[in-house]
């Protein structure tokens, strides 16, 4: 039988059996038994309370304590009713009422008062007050945990798994001081009860021995008496068992190892300690009227134990120096170069923004940068670095910063408490009006009260984390050029390598490396491509790559090899609306085509080009006006010099080439851009 259904099938009935048993009377062998299993099950709870290196080996604690003390007041009914109604108990109970308090009444009680007063002033309440502080300490130490695994995940030392196991390790923690703050409360309460019990046994004992049995009040006593501080003692001593146990799992700061391990080698490093004990110890003999005896061998032997473990410790360091590592030099190349690496990405928050990134404020701005990263990769096919957020003070309260890098290029701005509302009329909201930082429409800070009101009126509310993420993805889809490394692109290809390995042979052939394959990739990005289809977009870099080495042309074979879903991209319910060139004109502009260090160029004087730029924009004005966002259409040799001339006046004019269309698209021509005399060019 696995462990599973053991302990889903005898655990819950065995609570079951505690509980009947309050009811239904036991023989004296079965509570004999019982009582045996419960100082056995209290030892095992003190052991394995030893045994442990922090709280979460035993998080099951709080509920076995719940467990063991009905269990023992269950005992406690059942040993009742026995002495009370046939004037015996069984043998453990005699045995501790006649052996271990020697028979007399007098200190059996003296015996079970000390007992509990041991576990319910000192040993019960200590346990109870450091759970109910750690309780607090670590609820109040979970959002710098959460910052700090959040803070490893995105600078990329710990992945996903490792961060969300640490996450439950600290909610773990955090639930178990609280349980063990509630279940101290019942032992409290188990200790009451005991005295409780005792009393009214003693009263009851007395009633039944005089009154009903006419017995003399010396054999009453002798007969229920004994058994009832017998079965005080038999119960309360693992109750004291169990409390010292919670005293330990509560109080068990996390170390390497069981609590006996850990004693014994932080005592082994107080050798000096040890020593200077020994040798007081020894000095306390010779003050008169003290045995000298017991001071002369106590302190002998730990002045002896602290010389051993001394040389022990200066043999060890003399053998095994290396083990111990020295703190880095901040003058060490290797410890100059850690620190003044440049993350790709860092996102800077203001102090007042903090709550942002705490989850116990209900912060949840770094899970949306991780789905951001996601999200970008199956958008764009590239992997966007982690994204190491930080809080800066240097900034104006509310701000945040983006820096690639460690060069700022994008700055906003998110108030607490406020919320940003994009619409057309925002007169009738409070508050300044501002520029959203993405598509620069207008837009108002508000407070989150108000976000009702900015809702009835047709407004957009957009909250705080939105427009950060908003921000942050735009900046990264933007620069994506610039976070594709060399080592990145080496990450891609041993994907291709692995599913489709004739491709990246036939590159090798072709004498293609990765920093030629990086240009290819950063020059499609430049465009808004996405390079998820990398198997055909290698393809046709090895292919093209056998006539020629230009990365311009390898930019515009890997465009063409991927050429519908670039132009599924720009289309609207299966409708792509495009601009094109006058015939002359884009014939002229194919013979102005000049090479450059930076690749083909237009070689049109100045006038000329005001006049193509002029009537570009013309043309897209116009059908922006009809709410189309068209494409420029023209030829393959002269996409490429056309888009780098256009990029500057018209970023948001995409240009693709006629073999870019796709055939399952409907073409819509919304105009063409054409010169009066293109000659002149």
């Amino acid at each position: 039988m696995s462990d599973r259904r053991i302990g889903r099938t005898l655990f819950p009935a065995a609570v079951i059996f505690v509980v009947a048993m309050m009811v239904i009377p036991l023989p004296t062998w079965l509570l004999d038994l019982l009582l045996t299993i419960n100082i056995a099950a209290a030892v095992l709870l003190l052991l394995a309370s030893l045994n442990v290196s922090r709280v979460l080996d035993l998080a099951v604690f709080p509920s076995l304590l719940l467990v063991a003390t009905l269990f023992r007041l269950g005992l406690n009914v059942s040993s009742t009713r026995l002495i009370l109604s046939r004037g015996e108990a069984g043998e453990v109970i005699a045995a501790f009422g006649n052996f271990v308090i020697a028979g007399s009444l007098v200190v059996g009680l003296v015996v079970f008062l000390i007992l509990i007063i041991i576990q319910f002033v000192v040993i019960t309440n200590g346990a109870t007050r450091v759970a109910e502080v750690g309780a607090r300490f670590t609820l109040d130490a979970m959002p710098g945990k959460q910052m700090a695994i959040d803070a490893d995940l995105n600078a990329g030392v710990i992945d996903d798994e490792e961060a969300r196991r640490r996450r439950a390790e600290i909610s773990a923690e955090a639930d178990f001081y609280g349980a063990m703050d509630g279940s101290s409360k019942f032992v409290k309460g188990d200790a009451i009860a005991a005295i409780i019990i005792t009393v009214i046994n003693l009263i009851g004992g007395l009633v039944i021995g005089v009154a009903q049995l006419g017995l003399p009040v010396g054999d009453a006593v002798a007969r229920y008496s004994l058994l009832t501080v017998g079965d005080g003692l038999v119960s309360q001593i693992p109750a004291l068992l169990v409390s010292i146990s919670a005293g330990l799992v509560v109080t068990r700061a996390a170390g390497e190892s069981d609590l006996g391990t850990d004693v014994f080698r932080q005592f082994a490093a107080q050798h000096h300690a040890l020593k200077t004990g020994g040798i007081a110890l020894v000095g306390l003999g010779f003050v008169p009227g003290l045995p000298i005896l017991p001071f002369l061998v106590v302190g002998g032997s730990l002045f002896v134990v602290g010389q051993r473990l001394g040389a022990e410790a200066r043999a060890l360091e003399q053998v095994e120096p290396e083990r111990i590592a020295p703190p880095p030099d901040p003058d060490d190349p290797a410890e100059l170069a850690r620190t003044m690496k440049v993350e790709p990405v860092s996102l800077e928050l203001a102090v007042d923004l903090i709550d942002l990134v705490d989850p116990t404020a209900g912060g949840d701005l770094l899970d949306r940068v991780r789905g951001l990263r996601r999200k970008l990769a199956m958008e764009m096919g590239v992997i966007i670095p982690p994204v190491r957020t930080r809080d800066n003070l240097d900034l104006p309260l509310g701000t945040y910063v983006v820096r690639l890098h460690g060069v700022e290029v994008g700055r906003g701005s998110a108030p607490p408490g406020q919320v940003l509302v994009i619409a057309d009329d925002l007169a009738a909201l409070p508050g300044p009006e501002t520029r959203e930082a993405v598509f620069g429409l207008p837009a108002k800070w508000i407070p989150t009260g108000h976000r009702a009101h900015a809702e009835a009126v047709g407004g957009t509310v957009v909250d705080r984390a939105s427009v950060i993420t908003t921000h942050l993805a735009e900046i990264c889809r933007r620069h994506a050029p610039e976070l594709l490394s060399r080592q990145d692109t080496k990450g891609l290809v041993d994907l291709v390598r692995r599913s489709d390995p004739a491709i990246v042979e036939d590159l090798t052939a072709a004498q293609i490396g990765a920093g030629e394959i990086q240009m290819v990739l950063q020059g499609l990005l430049a465009e808004q491509v996405s390079i998820r289809d990398l198997v055909r977009i290698l393809d046709a870099v090895g292919q093209r790559a056998r006539s020629t080495r230009d990365p311009e042309q390898l930019v515009e074979a890997a465009r063409a090899a991927v050429g519908p879903s670039i132009s599924q991209g720009y289309a609207h319910d299966g409708t792509l609306s495009v601009i094109t060139l006058d015939p002359l004109l884009e014939r002229t502009l194919v013979t102005s085509i000049q090479p450059g260090e930076e690749g083909r160029f237009l070689a049109i004087d100045p006038d000329a080009a005001e006049a193509v730029s002029r009537a570009a924009a013309d043309r897209l004005v116009a059908a922006e006006q009809t709410g189309r966002s068209p494409v420029l259409v023209c030829a393959p040799t002269l996409r490429g010099p056309l888009r780098r001339f256009l990029v500057r006046v018209l970023p948001q004019l995409p240009v693709l080439s006629y073999d870019e269309l796709a055939e399952h698209l409907t073409i819509e021509t919304l105009g063409m851009v054409s010169l009066e005399q293109p000659a002149q060019l």
